[in-house]
């Protein structure tokens, strides 16, 4: 999608037992959630989720895969939702070019809003 995205994708093929083949959408979000844990666990000096997770919610800014992103209460990550299209053959520049932007859904439309999710962590 961007080079932030490519540069990832690049890295991640590259590592051992990949064999050149690029992260799937789930393997990026398990990347940044697993990345935003470490950060919390460094901020805090401690991996008890009674510190770490707290300090994960604070997090308000651009996660270089998926955007502007924030963590609610409910642990719900919030973050733009992207419509593509499939490219035509010869519309492809370079292997892996599959994917158009055809629309952004902004995050407060993307995810159910978190008073209507009836999450007992929210008070």
């Amino acid at each position: 999608m961007n080079d932030d995205t490519r540069a990832f994708a690049k890295r991640f093929a590259a590592r051992p037992g990949m064999n050149g083949k690029m992260p799937s959408g789930n393997q990026a979000g398990v990347y940044a959630s697993t990345l935003a844990y470490l950060n919390a666990v460094a901020a805090t000096g401690s991996d008890n989720a009674k510190d770490a997770v707290p300090e994960m919610k604070k997090f308000r800014g651009k996660d270089k895969l998926f955007g502007d992103t924030t963590i609610r209460q409910d642990g719900r990550v919030v973050h733009p939702m992207y419509l593509f299209e499939v490219k035509k053959p010869e519309e492809s520049k370079y292997p892996y070019d599959y994917y158009k932007l055809v629309s952004t859904i902004p995050a407060d439309q993307a995810f159910r809003p978190l008073a209507e999710g009836g999450c007992e962590l929210v008070k």
